[in-house]
Parts: structure tokens; C-alpha cells; sequence
């Protein structure tokens, strides 16, 4: 289930690619697919041993070629252990909403990042995500257990972006099926996965996921501008002339 649009996202074979906060890694798996370079990021050991035998086991399966380049590291968002401008591009999905200094770590990713290059950066969306959190305060749990420590609105998350020297571009919501879900998860108990409407729920997720059918497709198409889960910004680093000259606009200003 990719919440990256890769089309948006323009990612090359060879480019070498951050997915920040990997997770159970699925945007690092296709981005392998697409050819890329990459390198997975978490802060979780567990998570990552899962990554690295998935990366293994594509190449097994013959799902990438053998001179495919991956790299799981372990690290934390706010000091990343990489030089200035490594990436050609960089993920990180639903990650922000965790970190206490979201402006720390977004200084750290436009470091690491090349002038010219795309990031992408998808938390949840303002109106399913507050919905949440009126139901159940457990599903925001403090920030020890890993839980959501705020709501962005797409706005702040672009000045966010724009004060950590990023130029944001176009956006788009996803996943609006899924909302409907975690609300259920939320009413019921966030932690409740064997009530007979969440099993159910989740099972027609599964089939989403896996047969892609028709009606479901268009479906989330249609409420994803209102219902989308996730919101998703896409933004470049400006390359050094262009940062220099704006430099030397305000300076003059």
C-alpha cells in the first residue's frame, strides 16, 4: 500500500533514495523495484531486520537484480549520519507526526538532500486524524509509546517545509478507505483487532490491496480529496545559485 505518488515523485533507476522512518519498509521495497539505490532508515532494530530479509529475499525471488544497492541503517531523524546533499530523492511517510522537533528534523533531511532533488513527506490528514483523536485517546498515545504528538493541516506543514528552506509543490490525499477504519479502530479500542466489525472492515482492506478492484479504486479516488487518511507534499531543495541569489535578495531587501 504506497502512499508516494512515484510519478510525483520522479524517482530514476540509479537515483539513491532515503526512505526516512522506513518502517516495515513497503515505499523502500518498490522504490528497489523502480531500480533505485537505497537506503532504509529507522530507529527501530526490529523493523529493520524485517527490511534487510525482505531486500534479500527479492533479490532471491529475482524481483530485483542482483547488483541491486540497499542499505538498512539505524539512526535518529533529528541527526542523521549521512554527508550534506546525499540523496537524490527521499520519503518519509507518516513519521513527522511522531517527532517532538518536527523543525529538527526537517533541517536535517533538506541537509541531506541535493539541491535539485525531490522529497515527499505524507503525515495524516487534519480531518480524519481529529476525528481519532476525539474517539480515543489512546490512539494518540504519549510520545514514549510512539503516538502522535500533533495534527498538521496541510498549511503548516508547508511552512514547516518552507522554513527548513524546502520549496513545496503539489499535494494529494490518500488512502480515504482507511479512515472509516481507524475510526472504527478508535470507537471500539485502538488495540481491539478482534471485534467482528473491525475484522471484517480490515478483511475488505486485504482484498483492496491485493485484488485492486474496480469499485474500490474508484471509490477512494473519489473521497480521497475529502476523506484521504494521508496528505502528501511534494518539495525540492533549490540548488545552491538559486538559494544564493535569494540570500542575497533579503539581505539587499
Amino acid at each position: 500500500m504506497l502512499t508516494v505518488d512515484y510519478d510525483r515523485l520522479d524517482l530514476q533507476p540509479g537515483q539513491l533514495i532515503l526512505d526516512m522512518g522506513c518502517g516495515a519498509g513497503r515505499h523502500a521495497f518498490e522504490s528497489l523495484r523502480r531500480g533505485a539505490r537505497v537506503v532504509a532508515l529507522d530507529y527501530s532494530f526490529d523493523e529493520l531486520e524485517s527490511v534487510r530479509d525482505l531486500f534479500w529475499a527479492m533479490r532471491e525471488a529475482g524481483e530485483v537484480g542482483e547488483s541491486a544497492e540497499t542499505l538498512s541503517v539505524r539512526g535518529d531523524a533529528l541527526r542523521l549520519p549521512f554527508a550534506d546533499g546525499t540523496f537524490d530523492r527521499i520519503i518519509a511517510s507518516e513519521v513527522m507526526e511522531h517527532l517532538r522537533d518536527d523543525r529538527g528534523a526537517l533541517a536535517e533531511l533538506t541537509r541531506v538532500l541535493k539541491p535539485g532533488g525531490t522529497i515527499a513527506i505524507t503525515v495524516p490528514a487534519w480531518l480524519p486524524e481529529k476525528i481519532c483523536w476525539q474517539l480515543s485517546a489512546e490512539y494518540h498515545a504519549p510520545l514514549s509509546d510512539g503516538g502522535h504528538v500533533r495534527i498538521y493541516t496541510e498549511d503548516q506543514l508547508r511552512r514547516r517545509m518552507t522554513d527548513a528552506g524546502l520549496v513545496p509543490s503539489g499535494s494529494h490525499r490518500a488512502h480515504a478507505l482507511h479512515s472509516p477504519y481507524w475510526w472504527l479502530r478508535c470507537a471500539v479500542g485502538p488495540t481491539n483487532d478482534t471485534h467482528p466489525l473491525v475484522r471484517a472492515y480490515h478483511q475488505l482492506l486485504v482484498w483492496d490491496i491485493e485484488q485492486a478492484p474496480a469499485v474500490t479504486r474508484v471509490t477512494e479516488r473519489v473521497l480521497n480529496p475529502v476523506l484521504g487518511k494521508s496528505v502528501v507534499v511534494y518539495a525540492s531543495r533549490p540548488s545552491t545559485d538559486v538559494a544564493s541569489a535569494e540570500r542575497r535578495e533579503r539581505v539587499a531587501g
